[in-house]
């Protein structure tokens, strides 16, 4: 039987008028300039912390700044220090962070000092980890109770919304990481009228918190790796094959954390859990060196600047390391998110794939790793994408990692994330 032509037609959904958009326009730069000023103080303060840690206090002990055993007492010391305030402080500073994603919960405001002063605190010590989750939840939090006092009547569910893209556009400096975030989670949704309707405020508030950062911090997140020209067919190969391996090695740790974290959660308590993987992290560190601390942005600015500069075994090293000192920081309760770290992990990968075959360009193999390590670490595609191509900063790089992200992800998808429901099963 042939059915009626409106049956055949696609929905069509209406268009929100500009009335109705208007006056999101305030709440979403608000949100977006105090999510960034957010921001930009954890970081700043962390920076001031890490530098009397790492510099002042060896300096004045005598002490190499990177030595085996100060990285020992440091990283043992900031598991201490997390560990009292998760103890301590009203509100544990949030729920396990395992079990938090980028889509982040909304937390009373009692718990937020603790939860920045612990972000902090990791961000100073070396943790393999980045700011991204507990300040999005941070932000959360936050404008969902000052919205909700200020302006009662507007939807609750926008705030969240705002402070997610206005965090994830100060991260990366651009409001078009958190468009392309946000659309993601968007797809999860059951959403009304059209997809830049639903993005309209969002997007602002990226803009505002991505401007805020530009003018106070200037991010940048491009290598500076030597330009590859025009793509060929060899790129080509190469791109599919790192991410494809970044991909697999990735899984790999996302298999072993679910395990890791049920190891660390048996000692029972945050002043066990936490010293024990700060000790944990100091034993990674004495094997892959000081380049393996911290979040890895201004590490893999190091390794770009003399792609040349190690082995392909000292890259392999940094790679395997730095993997393992995710999954550790990520299961024993210190707040952080995985996207940095992450990033990391590809750019050595792609380093060593260079330094084993000579035909691998850098460029292309840095961003085809960290593309297929982030898309099994986070399942997020374009955010991934957008990542992996703002690190070489050419147009040419977008189609090779488009067609690289293909085989990458049949690889990740239906398994495991690295994120863990509260009974300590994996999120598919």
């Amino acid at each position: 039987m042939v059915q009626d032509s409106e049956d055949q037609a696609p929905a069509v959904h209406a268009s929100t008028p500009a009335r109705a958009l208007l006056p999101s326009i305030v709440p979403a730069v608000v949100v977006g300039v105090i999510s960034s000023l957010i921001l930009v103080g954890v970081e700043v303060a962390a920076e001031q912390l890490q530098d009397v840690l790492w510099e002042t206090v060896p300096d004045a002990l005598g002490i190499g700044r990177y030595s085996v055993a100060w990285m020992f007492a440091v990283l043992t010391a900031t598991g201490v220090a997390v560990g009292l305030v998760v103890w301590k402080v009203p509100g544990h500073a949030g729920p396990d962070p395992a079990t938090v994603g980028l889509d982040a919960p909304v937390l009373p405001p009692v718990v937020l000092p603790g939860l920045v002063l612990v972000t902090a605190l990791m961000l100073a010590g070396g943790p393999s980890l980045g700011p991204e989750n507990p300040i999005i939840t941070v932000n959360v939090g936050l404008a969902v109770w000052l919205g909700g006092r200020f302006i009662p009547r507007a939807p609750g569910r926008i705030w969240p919304a705002l402070a997610e893209a206005a965090t994830i556009g100060a991260l990366f400096g651009t409001p078009v990481a958190a468009a392309l975030a946000i659309s993601e989670l968007l797809a999860r949704r059951e959403t009304r009228g059209m997809l830049w309707d639903n993005l309209f405020a969002p997007l602002t508030a990226a803009a505002a918190g991505s401007l805020t950062v530009t003018l106070l911090d200037h991010p940048s997140f491009a290598l500076n790796l030597p330009s590859f020209g025009r793509a060929g067919w060899s790129d080509l190969l190469a791109s599919i094959v790192v991410a494809s391996v970044g991909a697999l090695l990735a899984l790999c740790a996302v298999r072993a954390f679910p395990y890791v974290h049920a190891a660390f959660r048996r000692l029972g308590h945050p002043m066990l859990t936490l010293p024990a993987g700060g000790l944990v992290l100091g034993a990674l560190a004495a094997l892959g060196g000081h380049l393996t601390l911290f979040k890895g942005l201004d590490e893999i600015a190091t390794l770009a600047h003399d792609p040349d500069g190690w082995s392909a075994g000292e890259f392999a090293v940094m790679t395997v390391v730095k993997l393992a000192a995710l999954v550790v920081a990520a299961s024993c309760g210190f707040r952080g998110g995985r996207i940095f770290p992450a990033v990391f992990v590809g750019t050595t990968l792609g380093l060593c794939a260079h330094a084993l075959v000579s035909g691998v360009h850098p460029s292309v193999g840095v961003s085809a790793g960290v593309l297929g390590v982030l898309l099994a670490i986070t399942r997020q595609g374009w955010l991934s994408l957008f990542v992996a191509a703002v690190l070489v900063a050419e147009p040419g790089i977008i189609a090779l990692l488009c067609i690289a992200s293909l085989p990458a992800w049949l690889l990740v998808t239906g398994r495991p994330q690295m994120q863990l429901r509260k009974d300590g099963t994996s999120v598919r």
